[in-house]
């Protein structure tokens, strides 16, 4: 099997609004072979509240004035989904990644984007999985150790996030895995139209999570192995405004061929 060639880049923590512009560029970049490398955009965001397309006007339950007086922004997004929240301490991640000719199953993708999620949790010691018609990555809060599907969890609870857009199977946005986030934040929406089930956080979970500058500085191995991507080590951007960040973006995409993936 072979790997894709890609980079990674971990930017720190960042508004929502202009990384959003950012990651716009870069996918239309990528669908017209400007940039000739997949690449991985890791972060995490001032508090702030996103709309998907499909989101419900009802799931936000503050008005934007009221969420702006307790510091967090409300942003309307292209990926699909409902309502959900980003803010310190969750690892946020956006693949820049063009499918074709032999990944374009919009499934398979999105399970990649769990399993990510899912290799992460068990670096924290604890056990999640998927659950058939709710999209993103679901632990049993009362047994973090144990994952034996939703039938047997004695109270489900998501611990990440998924939401995507795909353009000529270029694809932007990703996923949202909560590491120590603030999860007071979540009481202003109903999470992804989901009122049945809490959201929780690897910290609260285990007592304590890696900061997503450590999780995101180490994640190549994973992004390797639930991508599909050869990953060379994360580059550290936190420092850079976001101009210098897509300059260098652009300057280390130089066309590669694909690596043989290691036994």
């Amino acid at each position: 099997m072979t790997r894709l060639a890609a980079r990674a880049f971990y930017l720190g923590r960042r508004p929502y609004a202009p990384v959003h512009s950012l990651q716009t560029r870069l996918m239309e970049a990528r669908r017209e072979g400007r940039l000739e490398r997949d690449l991985v955009l890791l972060l995490e965001h001032e508090p702030v509240v996103t709309l998907g397309r499909a989101a419900k006007a009802g799931n936000v339950l503050l008005s934007a004035e009221a969420l702006a007086e307790r510091g967090v922004h409300l942003e309307e997004t292209g990926r699909g989904g409902d309502v959900t929240f980003h803010g310190p301490g969750q690892l946020v991640g956006y693949p820049i990644v063009d499918l074709r000719p032999d990944r374009c199953d919009l499934r398979r993708y999105v399970r990649s984007l769990c399993e990510l999620m899912v290799r992460v949790a068990r670096d924290h010691d604890v056990e999640a999985g998927t659950v058939d018609g709710l999209v993103g990555v679901w632990v049993d809060a009362d047994k973090p150790q144990e994952w034996a599907t939703a039938a047997w969890a004695r109270r489900l609870a998501k611990i990440g996030a998924v939401g995507v857009r795909v353009s000529r199977w270029v694809t932007m946005h990703g996923f949202a895995l909560n590491l120590d986030v603030d999860l007071r934040h979540f009481d202003l929406i109903v999470p992804c139209g989901i009122k049945e089930h809490p959201v929780t956080s690897l910290a609260e979970l285990v007592g304590s999570a890696r900061s997503v500058r450590d999780v995101a500085l180490s994640l190549g191995p994973h992004l390797c192995a639930a991508l599909e991507l050869e990953v060379e080590p994360v580059t550290d951007l936190a420092q850079a405004d976001l101009e210098d960040v897509e300059a260098a973006v652009f300057a280390s995409t130089a066309a590669a061929r694909p690596s043989e993936a290691r036994p």
